[in-house]
């Protein structure tokens, strides 16, 4: 790496760490704070889930974001903004004291996302990216650990208010650093300050929009299926999301690696696969135990996400990347805002369409996924 690269690598790597460690935290004690404390229905918590993907829907608004302010810039606010949402989180133990909260919060994570993957993509090559990204989320998911082993052990002593502000205290502390650094090259091309859309790059919308969906699903059913059915505890959830994050700091680097040899496509096709059987296990298993097992497959897989974001690089033009990058991070919101409402209705017919939806749109994914062409696909 060059100087230049090593900068902004330190300056991503914190960043990233702040990022995940913030929503890792958020994630895990959402579910059982909501149900716990705010006694939410499964209709509530789609509700609010997908209240919390607006910021998401409205991300491409980061383009104009840097008319202002530059790119690091943006998103050394985006982490501040981030925190703050966390930390007041269990202060508001209502309905609507949770979803104000959450729009702080999502607002500041949605709009990090897309700069963070831009800057990943600009800086770095094509073979270097991919390893680059692969680094980064190991890193994460170390820091996740820490979180999650912190949850384990704290949550019988301390109330939802302090684990809240304890974990968005970290992370407004680790943006309060950002906003100081200036990792950014000044020779680098300069990025379009607009929305573009190009119709060369439908495949990447279409996958975006694919992943998108699929995430919900996991991030708001799954969980709330292992809290609801199988009665998992806040200290069951936490322990399985440390082995989620002991697999996904294996795993990271190795899937970054595999991109380089076998190819987007390929690896695609693995993760679509995975995804169906992912699915159908969820909608039909009476077993806690194979249950909480797919739900750490079902995060594995979600790794190769990864492949989508390094397909954009090889197809655009480099001053499209970060237009493209907030664009497709809005598409990936778009099923995000009327997924998780529209799951919860179906949930109260039966919990398993959600789950069967999924598989839908997994076996859609793999169909979609042969028609990637790079130069190792």
């Amino acid at each position: 790496m060059s100087e230049t690269q090593r900068r902004m690598y330190l300056f991503l790597l914190v960043t990233t760490i702040a990022s995940q460690v913030g929503m890792q935290g958020w994630v895990t004690l959402i579910n059982n704070f909501a149900v716990e404390t705010a006694g939410f229905s499964a209709f509530d918590m789609g509700l609010a889930q997908s209240i919390r993907e607006v910021p998401g829907f409205l991300s491409l608004l980061v383009i104009y974001l840097l008319l202002i302010m530059t790119e690091h810039r943006a998103a050394a606010l985006a982490i501040l903004v981030l925190g703050l949402g966390i930390s007041i989180t269990g202060f508001l133990p209502s309905f609507w004291g949770i979803v104000f909260t959450t729009l702080i919060m999502s607002t500041g994570f949605h709009y990090f996302e897309p700069l963070n993957q831009s800057l990943s993509l600009q800086y770095f090559s094509l073979d270097m990216a991919p390893v680059v990204l692969g680094r980064l989320r190991a890193a994460s998911a170390i820091a996740n650990i820490a979180v999650g082993g912190a949850i384990f052990l704290l949550a019988s002593r301390l109330e939802y208010s302090t684990l809240f502000m304890l974990i968005g205290g970290a992370v407004i502390l680790m943006g309060l650093w950002a906003i100081f650094q200036d990792p950014s090259d000044k020779s680098m091309p300069p990025q379009h300050k607009k929305m573009i859309l190009r119709k060369r790059y439908w495949l990447y919308y279409a996958l975006t929009f694919l992943s998108g969906a699929r995430r919900q699903i996991f991030m708001v059913f799954a969980a709330y299926l292992l809290v609801k059915k199988f009665e998992f505890s806040l200290t069951t959830m936490s322990a399985l999301f440390v082995v989620n994050n002991v697999v996904a700091w294996a795993a990271n680097p190795i899937i970054g690696r595999m991109v380089n040899r076998f190819g987007e496509r390929a690896l695609m096709s693995l993760e679509y696969v995975v995804v169906i059987l992912v699915f159908v296990t969820y909608a039909f298993t009476d077993s806690p135990i194979l249950a909480g097992a797919v739900f750490i497959i079902d995060q594995l897989a979600f790794n190769f996400v990864v492949c989508i974001r390094t397909f954009l690089q090889k197809i655009a033009d480099k001053p499209d990347i970060a237009p493209s990058s907030a664009v497709g991070f809005t598409i990936n919101h778009i099923a995000a805002v009327f997924i998780p409402v529209m799951g919860g209705l179906l949930w109260t017919i039966d919990y398993r369409i959600p789950f069967l939806a999924g598989a839908v749109l997994g076996a859609i994914s793999l169909a979609l996924a042969q028609l990637v062409r790079t130069e190792r696909a």
